[in-house]
């Protein structure tokens, strides 16, 4: 009788385990299915040369990336955003963007000592894992905080699955 359980509880864990690779994929840069990524990754935006730090979090739903002197302005009807990404490489390079894109939605966020805050969201495409990804970042001062990058869930979704006990373990750039 015991055998048997063990056994059965064997069976059980090599089809879990099993079922983690299916869904999560082999972590590779050609592999379409979701990647194994560090809690901190290096990424890049489309069309840039220089590499920027990104921290993966799960308990932010939206993106968010560094950005001042934000505008929002009508073109054809339609809200705009005018702002400026300011990061520095990993390099230490300062380096600024100038950018104009339309304004998808606002969101409000809400913060643990003030008030919501509602912020302009914008698509960017950037290259994470040797892939490039488009997805929305709400425009908001991080340059208080570490990284100037922050990927939430709705990024995450279908690309990484997070090991908090690593960092870099993604290919920063596309060929």
């Amino acid at each position: 009788m015991q055998k048997r359980v063990g056994r059965q509880a064997a069976q059980l864990g090599a089809l879990l385990l099993f079922n983690f690779w299916i869904q999560v994929g082999v972590a590779s840069s050609t592999d379409p299915g979701k990647v194994i990524a560090g809690w901190v990754e290096k990424i890049s935006l489309k069309d840039q040369t220089f590499i920027i730090k990104a921290k993966l979090d799960s308990g932010a739903k939206t993106s968010s990336i560094h950005a001042e002197n934000v505008q929002i302005f009508q073109r054809d009807g339609k809200k705009w955003v005018r702002f400026n990404l300011v990061f520095k490489d990993v390099d230490g390079t300062l380096h600024t963007i100038v950018m104009e894109r339309p304004r998808v939605r606002r969101v409000r966020i809400k913060d643990h000592d003030s008030e919501p805050d509602r912020r302009p969201t914008v698509t960017l495409e950037i290259c994470f894992d040797g892939r490039y990804h488009e997805t929305e970042f709400t425009l908001t001062d991080r340059g208080n905080f570490l990284y100037p990058t922050l990927l939430g869930r709705k990024f995450l979704v279908g690309v990484a699955v997070v090991d908090p006990e690593h960092t870099f373990l993604t290919k920063a750039t596309c060929d």
